[in-house]
C-alpha cells in the first residue's frame, strides 16, 4: 500500500462490534469498531487548514474536501462578524476547526463536543497552534448548553455545526436563554436545517443569509452556512 500511496502517513485497522446493537444484529451505521491497531505511522494524520495545523485521530470527524472546507469555515467566521471582544461558543466542535479558526478574532472560544477523542485532539490542536483563548469540553452539546444557560452563562456568538440529524429543540431553547447576538449554523442537511431555523426564528432570530458550499461535486449534497441575528421579538 505504501508503494501505491506514498503520501500515506498513517494506517489504522479498526475491528470489532461498534455497539450493543451491532453485537445483537450484526448491523450498524457506525463504521469504526471498538478495537484499533496502528499498522503504520503514528496513528493520526496532520493537516493544515485556514492557517493552522490539526492532528486528526481515527475516530474524529474531518471534512475531506480541503479547499472547499477553507471556503466553508471562512464564510462561517465572516458571518459571525467578530471584533475581538466576543465570547464564542463552538457547539458540536469536533477537533476544534471552526473554534480555532475564529479564535484569532474573538476574546474567548468555548468548544463542546460529545466525542472524547475529538476533544482530546482539539485540546492538543489549540496547544500546538499556540491558541490560548480556547477551551474545550467533552459533553453532549444539548446537556452542556442547558446547564450553562441555567447557570446564567452567556455567549455573544454561537457556532452550530451539528451532524446530519441536526440540533435539538432543547439546544435551541438554551440558545434563546443565552441570547447571543449572532448564531452561525453550518449544516450538512437542508431538511434538518429548515426545521431548526423555524425553531430559531420562533425564539427571536432572523435569518440574514444562507450560503451553500459545494463540498461534493457532481452530487446532490452540499453544506450551508446560515447567519442569524437576534431581534427584539420572539417567544423566550
Amino acid at each position: 500500500m505504501r508503494t501505491r500511496a506514498p503520501a500515506c502517513c498513517a494506517t489504522v485497522c479498526s475491528a470489532g462490534a461498534s455497539d450493543g446493537y451491532a453485537r445483537a444484529t450484526g448491523r450498524t451505521s457506525v463504521v469504526l469498531g471498538e478495537e484499533e491497531k496502528v499498522l503504520y505511522g503514528k496513528g493520526f494524520i496532520l493537516d493544515t487548514l485556514c492557517g493552522k495545523t490539526y492532528a486528526l485521530s481515527p475516530r474524529s470527524f474531518y471534512q475531506i474536501n480541503h479547499d472547499q472546507t477553507e471556503v466553508l469555515y471562512g464564510l462561517a467566521v465572516e458571518a459571525a462578524r467578530l471584533t475581538g471582544k466576543e465570547v464564542v461558543l463552538d457547539a458540536y466542535c469536533g477537533i476544534g476547526t471552526i473554534g480555532l479558526t475564529a479564535a484569532d478574532h474573538a476574546k474567548q472560544v468555548v468548544g463542546v463536543e460529545v466525542n472524547r477523542e475529538a476533544v482530546h485532539d482539539a485540546i492538543g490542536n489549540a496547544k500546538h497552534n499556540g491558541v490560548k483563548n480556547a477551551r474545550f469540553f467533552a459533553a453532549d452539546a444539548t446537556r452542556w448548553i442547558g446547564e450553562a444557560a441555567a447557570a446564567g452563562e452567556r455567549a455573544d456568538v454561537i457556532f452550530m455545526d451539528p451532524p446530519r440529524e441536526g440540533s435539538t429543540p432543547q439546544f435551541i431553547e438554551s440558545v434563546a436563554r443565552m441570547a447571543p447576538k449572532r448564531v452561525v449554523y453550518v449544516s450538512c442537511n437542508p431538511v434538518t436545517l429548515a426545521r431548526d431555523l423555524e425553531l430559531l426564528t420562533r425564539k427571536g432570530y432572523k435569518v440574514e443569509s444562507s450560503t451553500p458550499v459545494d463540498m461534493f461535486p457532481h452530487s446532490a449534497h452540499c453544506e450551508v452556512v446560515c447567519a442569524l441575528s437576534r431581534t427584539s421579538s420572539g417567544k423566550r
